[in-house]
């Protein structure tokens, strides 16, 4: 059973959601409208676990930090959000130590500073790995947020920039693709001008490899791509940008041509989830939990 596949089975069995609730399972962020509020609430969450997320021996706890909030602020700026706060939950392993805990603290509140986010609660337990939960609030104005299911034939498709940079780094462990893996930026500024300026239909963070997070909102939509080409990160590869994943950038489509961003390429009637790359079908083989 791949991802996708047991988050249908998810929806299916949820129950329906309750009054105030605009945009539920499947995308980026869940949206509630409070009665009589001027905006809307998006809440995101995401586990980083030790062996999956993060190496113990790679990564630098104030890195580990870093990401943690980062991947949860690239939701809310998926979104076209400001985020407000979060709360944190987290499970130590018997070989995490003070100085650990405290360089953990200072990487996720040195971004959260920056970005402006109070951390107002969590947990604390312990476990045989180290496991974060991060828990992100933001808000937009009503009904102006973005989703995944708005793409439409015709549509152009576009990267904030070039991807592969997180595959590289991590496989090479240096130069600026490692820095660029170990503080990954959340576009949180460009999310919002996607929604204000540039009038997006789609959006979403490419967490997980542009093959599959494509294949994603263009399921969402219901459409096809035709892809053009890939803006690929220097010294990476082609592979790297298509499937390497945690790359923070945003996926976007517009109605309109710009140059402001990389076109590459168009949504197509077809098939919804179907990609092709330079007339070749390509499988959506991004990073998959469950190795589907």
């Amino acid at each position: 059973m791949t991802e996708l596949e047991l988050v249908r089975r998810i929806r299916a069995w949820a129950p329906r959601a309750g009054r105030g609730v605009l945009l539920g399972i499947g995308d980026d962020c869940a949206v509630f409208r409070p009665r009589g509020a001027r905006e809307d609430l998006l809440f995101t969450t995401d586990l980083l676990i030790e062996g999956v997320h993060f190496l113990r021996e790679a990564h630098p706890p104030q890195a580990v930090g870093w990401r943690t909030l980062a991947r949860g602020l690239s939701d809310i700026a998926a979104m076209g959000g400001r985020p407000r706060f979060c709360l944190l939950s987290l499970a130590l392993a018997a070989w995490t130590d003070r100085r650990w805990v405290e360089g953990f603290y200072r990487g996720l509140l040195r971004l959260a500073w920056r970005e402006g986010v109070a951390l107002v609660g969590g947990d604390l337990s312990h476990a045989e790995r180290v496991m974060c939960d991060i828990v992100l609030c933001g808000a937009a104005p009503k009904g102006r947020w973005l989703r995944r299911d708005g793409a439409r034939p015709g549509d152009g498709i576009y990267v904030s920039g070039p991807l592969g940079a997180s595959a590289l780094g991590l496989r090479t462990r240096r130069g600026r693709a490692w820095r660029l893996h170990l503080k990954p930026e959340p576009r949180l500024e460009l999310g919002r001008l996607l929604r204000t300026r540039f009038h997006a239909t789609a959006a979403i963070d490419l967490s997980d490899g542009l093959s599959l997070d494509l294949h994603r909102l263009c399921l969402a939509s219901g459409v096809a791509a035709e892809l053009d080409q890939v803006p690929v990160f220097p010294r990476a590869t082609l592979e790297d940008a298509l499937h390497g994943g945690e790359d923070y950038e945003l996926l976007f489509t517009l109605p309109r041509n710009t140059d402001a961003f990389p076109r590459i390429g168009t949504v197509v009637k077809g098939q919804p989830g179907a990609l092709r790359l330079a007339s070749q079908a390509l499988p959506p083989r991004g990073y998959d939990h469950f190795g589907g």
